[in-house]
């Protein structure tokens, strides 16, 4: 079965990576989808969020990683996607994706939403906390991928 990991990886963080390494193991085929969303200002580009994912899952053979517009749903029918995969870190995770998946089930009644916890050392980090805490200087190795961290330095310096 293949399964869309939709987001804005705005930047991909070590608990986006860890829900696409446990997923991998689960699914067929994982399809990493990176939203062009027009109402968020990005931090990179659609162009570079798509290759640092890329970068980041380049030894998971069964990883894909595109980019889509509109309704989640509808990419996953255009992509034969029968799984939505979405990773909980807190409560409040909870009720706003509880609330999409049934959204979402009333739209494509035959895609189902997979929630899987994310693990503790990452259920505090969020892309935004990493710019923050990148936008002060703080150290933020321990939070996203090695080869995403000088990339999201050099973003804010602009």
């Amino acid at each position: 079965m293949i399964a869309i990991y939709p987001g804005s990886f705005d930047p991909i963080t070590l608990g986006h990576l860890d829900l696409i390494q446990r997923g991998s193991v689960l699914f067929e085929q994982i399809i990493v989808a990176v939203l062009k969303n027009p109402n968020k200002k990005p931090l990179f580009s659609l162009e570079t969020r798509v290759k640092q994912i890329r970068l980041c899952t380049q030894d998971i053979p069964n990883v894909e990683v595109d980019t889509f517009s509109g309704l989640t749903v509808e990419y996953a029918k255009l992509k034969q996607a029968g799984v939505l995969l979405r990773g909980l870190r807190v409560l409040s995770d909870f009720e706003q994706e509880l609330q999409m998946a049934h959204i979402n089930k009333t739209l494509a009644n035959n895609v189902e939403t997979v929630f899987l916890a994310t693990n503790t050392e990452h259920s505090f980090v969020s892309s935004s906390v990493v710019k923050e805490i990148a936008r002060f200087g703080g150290k933020i190795d321990h939070l996203v991928p090695e080869a995403i961290a000088p990339d999201i330095y050099k973003a804010l310096q602009k």
